[in-house]
């Protein structure tokens, strides 16, 4: 094997299903070098074997599960993989990631990466066990449960630490949101990744190792390992890290609660009186029974909660996290957290993302109180406002796509075309994704978050918390002193698109090294140094030493994926917001009033990215510095840098 860089298991696999043919493949050397892994490469990948014609749910298409080389690395925050695709629900970019111990796993059994293509005849899963792969008949599996799918895996193969991602029937069903499972509660849940697995007939992957991988300079990398692990110790991030490790992500209902952001009545207002009913103390002190941790991490944001007696009775199970929570809860009206548990772990065995599960509910409620639709539209169901019976139902009938959870199974943007009149003014979403558990009309920068993500309203590409956070050594470090002072400023667009643009790069390179990003959003541990850091003894690559080739390289995935949506026909028109959170002033709570400016902050977003200001494309210049020139080529060919010569 010629691979030179270490870190990486070396090699990927690339997978044929219409003829049943596996290709192992050795990692390419450019691949590592300029996009590092894990979204990084497999922007490169999707870039170069799909594009504009390419359906979603068709053979052609390619759904790409990927490590990088922190995953199953002693770097703390390392549990992490991922897997990308055209999108069934945006149809643009698309992308999910997982933390546990499947990413790791993946790489001790000596691959990277594992590329699916076409279809197969029958259903089959992938099975991968220390440098050997092989499909495996699945139909005994077809149908079945997430829960249920795992445990008839790890008794086939008489091993119980056989680590899964797996579909369930909501994904076999062609729910557009469909979720790809890992090792039962854990969940690669948005854009719908699970639906491309199912439209080729895979129910899932299996995976046992025990090869593990090596560093460059093993005594250099742990000295830089230890260099970073104390600056989790420092004490400035102490009260963040405790509150993580005692509430996980459920602590995030009453902090975002304060502020007026946390979605309520589908975004109708930020603001719920009832946080307290599903927030972090009541979980803490009533249901939750242990804490869990991916793959060593020193945090454990994860938690076991068990309901004892009543209706939603559970024996122990992976407790929500904060989006779940929203969804099912404020975002419906709901108080009842044993019902935001059952929803959520229905969502899982179905195999379903919670977020645009819980948020097309939410709309379709909405819908109900308007009179846009009624009992006759929703199979007899009354969709009044926290209706948890009808929520439980319609969780079952979306997974089946049977009467009107056909409809909602398609999410909020193409419901709302096909039920029509005025039904679309109440579908929150940006490029088809539903909005995730934030609101910009408390938080400008979410605003051009949830615009510019190139998978559509959601927090997880460039959000930033260094204002709510409120750490201004943090913003004078990155941004200068004289420039913090707006930056923090929770309300302000100032300086927003140069913030947002950072970040955004930052978390390229995050999603690419592949780790977690508590540390990195929330509290703001590691920062680019952090990378230029543990890297090069890690891996070998010098040139991740320099930091400016670090903050080119998360430059160069940002461009990478957003050039993809750009051949795909995004311009500045669709990065906006939906007409909610773009024009209708908060009603309620801490920030009644509050609207985002989205001209001005796209106007300075664009500047600092290197984009024409009129229709978001990428100037040419930008692209031949980042080592793009394959796009710049390609863009040109399109006519899409029209006038920008």
């Amino acid at each position: 094997m010629t691979f030179p860089y270490k870190g990486y298991a070396g090699e990927y696999l690339d997978i044929d299903l219409e003829k049943g043919k596996i290709h192992k493949k050795e990692m390419k050397k450019e691949w590592a070098r300029l996009y590092l892994g894990g979204t990084g490469v497999a922007a490169k990948i999707l870039w170069d074997r799909t594009g504009p014609s390419t359906d979603p749910l068709s053979p052609d298409n390619l759904l790409v599960v990927g490590t990088g080389p922190l995953t199953g690395s002693m770097f703390s925050p390392s549990g992490r993989f991922m897997f990308a695709s055209k999108g069934p629900l945006t149809g643009v970019w698309a992308e999910s990631h997982s933390g546990g111990f499947f990413g790791p796993e993946l790489k001790y059994a000596g691959f990277d990466f594992v590329i699916f293509n076409g279809r197969s005849e029958k259903p089959v899963y992938l099975f991968i066990q220390d440098g050997k792969a092989e499909l495996l008949d699945a139909s005994d599996l077809w149908g079945r449960e997430t829960n249920v799918t795992t445990d008839m895996i790890r008794e086939k193969h008489k091993d119980p630490s056989i680590e899964t991602a797996v579909i369930g029937p909501a994904a076999e069903n062609g729910v557009l949101y469909g979720a790809i499972i890992v090792d039962y509660y854990r969940a690669a849940g948005r854009a719908g990744l699970g639906t491309v697995l199912g439209s080729k007939n895979v129910k899932g992957i299996a995976v046992s190792g025990s090869m593990g991988i090596d560093a460059h300079d093993m005594d250099a990398y742990l000295k830089a390992n230890e260099e970073e692990m104390a600056r989790v110790r420092d004490p400035l991030w102490a009260s963040s890290l405790e509150s993580l490790r005692k509430y996980g992500t459920t602590d995030l209902v009453s902090i975002i609660n304060e502020i007026g952001r946390l979605p309520t009545k589908n975004h109708w207002t930020g603001y719920f009186e009832d946080a307290d009913k599903i927030g972090p103390e009541i979980i803490a002190n009533e249901y939750r029974i242990a804490q869990e941790a991916c793959h060593g991490c020193v945090v454990g944001c994860k938690y076991i909660i068990r309901v004892n007696e009543g209706e939603f009775k559970t024996t122990p199970v992976g407790g929500p996290e904060y989006e779940t929570i929203m969804a099912f809860g404020s975002n419906c009206l709901n108080d009842d957290i044993e019902s935001v548990f059952h929803l959520g772990k229905r969502c899982d065995l179905l195999g379903m993302d919670t977020i645009s599960c819980g948020k097309t509910i939410g709309f379709a409620m909405e819908l109900y109180e308007k009179g846009i639709i009624d009992k006759e539209d929703t199979n007899g169901l009354d969709l009044s406002w926290g209706n948890i019976d009808s929520m439980v139902e319609l969780v079952e009938m979306i997974a089946k796509k049977e009467g009107f959870g056909e409809i909602l199974a398609k999410g909020t943007r193409q419901a709302a075309e096909i039920i029509g009149g005025d039904a679309w003014k109440y579908a929150v979403h940006s490029k088809g994704l539903e909005a995730s558990g934030q609101d910009p009309r408390a938080h400008q920068s979410v605003g051009l978050t949830y615009a510019t993500n190139v998978r559509g309203a959601d927090h997880l590409r460039s959000l930033s918390s260094l204002e709510e956070l409120g750490y201004p050594e943090i913003a004078i470090h990155r941004f200068g002193e004289e420039k913090a002072d707006d930056i923090l400023k929770i309300m302000s667009p100032k300086y927003k698109g140069e913030l947002i643009k950072d970040m955004e790069d930052l978390y390229a390179i995050t999603d690419s090294a592949v780790i977690c990003k508590y540390g990195v959003m929330w509290p703001p541990v590691y920062y680019y140094e952090t990378f230029a850091n543990i890297i090069p003894p890690l891996t070998g690559m010098d040139d991740w030493a320099d930091l400016a080739f670090v903050k080119s390289s998360g430059a160069r995935i940002s461009h990478l994926r957003r050039a993809y949506n750009h051949r795909l026909g995004i311009t500045r028109q669709q990065e906006t917001l939906p007409r909610r959170l773009l024009k209708e002033p908060m009603p309620t709570g801490p920030a009644k009033g509050g609207l985002p400016d989205l001209d001005e902050m796209l106007d300075e977003y664009y500047k600092y990215r290197g984009c024409d200001r009129e229709t978001g494309f990428p100037l040419e210049s930008k692209l031949d510095k980042l080592q793009l020139d394959y796009v710049a080529q390609d863009l040109k060919k399109r006519k899409m840098l029209a006038g920008q010569q």
